[in-house]
């Protein structure tokens, strides 16, 4: 019976072909079965693992973000070192070390030339800018001041025909006998007298009030920017040069000469006029 089955007893210490070739199928169909058993329960750990969500999931992930950032930025740390270990410069020596302080001397130099080049520039400009405002305001003021010189130059002439006028009449009053006027001429030539006087009193306020001054120099010492001489008179009680006579008078607008005077000058007398005279 054991042997139908291909047993073999204790006593017998050699198994037959059949049975050994029974025993071997048995162990692999077992150890196939033990390595299927295996898979299907790793697949189903790994079906489960899947479907399960795990709440760490997030963490994990950021944990490996930034270790993946400082990887990356360590090696690009290490690729700008092992670069600048490459272009770093090589050591210079004492003699080009003092070569290179000196041309960045030189350089400096040159550079501070530069710079008060362009302060002197600047002060210039500014001086120039700063007589350009002075010329220009000096001209606004004279153009204000003396913008009627022309116009009052034009009246001078009407105001030496009403002094004319005032200084005949008077004359001409002094000289008439009042008993004799049965016409009654003398209360017209006074009122006449008074009405050029004031005519000529109000033209002079008006000169006045727009800086234009009336200068008598009799008696003065001849001025050839103030005075224009005429004639010359020969008189010995005054010093050569002295004026005499105003044939007319000058006028001033501010400081500037608007018509200078007609004058008379004395002049010394001669030796040979002097014996003539005498004799």
């Amino acid at each position: 019976m054991f042997q139908r089955f291909g047993f073999a007893s204790s006593a017998s210490p050699q198994p037959t072909k059949e049975g050994n070739q029974s025993v071997d199928h048995d162990n692999a169909s077992q150890n196939t079965s033990e390595i299927g058993a295996n898979t299907a329960s790793t697949e189903a750990t790994n079906d489960s693992t899947a479907q399960e969500p795990t709440q760490d999931a997030g963490p994990i992930s950021e944990n490996n973000d930034s270790k993946t950032k400082s990887n990356k930025k360590r090696r690009k740390s290490i690729k700008r070192t092992a670069f600048s270990d490459s272009d770093a410069e090589p050591e210079l020596s004492y003699d080009d070390l003092v070569k290179l302080v000196a041309e960045k001397e030189e350089l400096l130099m040159l550079k501070q030339k530069e710079i008060e080049k362009m302060q002197d520039k600047v002060l210039r400009s500014y001086a120039e800018m700063e007589n350009v405002i002075d010329r220009t305001k000096r001209e606004a003021e004279n153009s204000k001041k003396f913008a009627i010189q022309n116009f009052a130059k034009s009246l001078l002439d009407v105001a030496d025909n009403l002094g004319r006028a005032s200084s005949v009449v008077k004359e001409s009053f002094s000289k008439i006998d009042t008993s004799k006027d049965s016409a009654g001429a003398i209360p017209l030539l006074k009122t006449l007298l008074e009405g050029v006087e004031m005519t000529e009193k109000q033209l002079s306020e008006v000169f006045r009030k727009f800086g234009v001054e009336k200068y008598d120099p009799i008696n003065e010492q001849f001025d050839p920017n103030r005075h224009l001489a005429v004639f010359q008179v020969p008189d010995a009680s005054k010093p050569s040069g002295t004026v005499a006579a105003v044939l007319k008078a000058g006028y001033m607008i501010y400081d500037r000469v608007l018509r200078p005077a007609e004058v008379g000058v004395t002049r010394a007398l001669d030796n040979e006029t002097d014996q003539s005279s005498s004799a």
